[in-house]
C-alpha cells in the first residue's frame, strides 16, 4: 500500500533533489531533516516520486510503494 508523507525542510530545491538523486543512485536510505530538527530516514527501494515544493514552501512529499 502506497503512503504519502510531506516534510517541510529548510535546504533549497537543489540540495533536497541532489540528496534524492544520491541516495537513489546508490541505493542508500535518504536521510531528511525537517525544520523542527526530526530526522526522516527514508529507503531508497520505496521512493516512488518526490514533489518538491516552490522556495518559498520549502516542503518535499514522498509517495512510496
Amino acid at each position: 500500500q502506497a503512503r504519502e508523507i510531506t516534510i517541510e525542510v529548510s535546504a533549497d530545491r537543489e540540495e533536497v533533489l541532489a540528496l534524492v538523486q544520491a541516495a537513489l543512485d546508490s541505493s542508500q536510505p535518504l536521510i531528511l531533516t525537517d525544520t523542527r530538527n526530526r530526522q526522516y530516514l527514508i529507503p531508497a527501494a520505496k521512493i516512488s516520486s518526490v514533489e518538491v515544493g516552490d522556495t518559498a514552501e520549502r516542503r518535499v512529499g514522498f509517495a512510496g510503494l
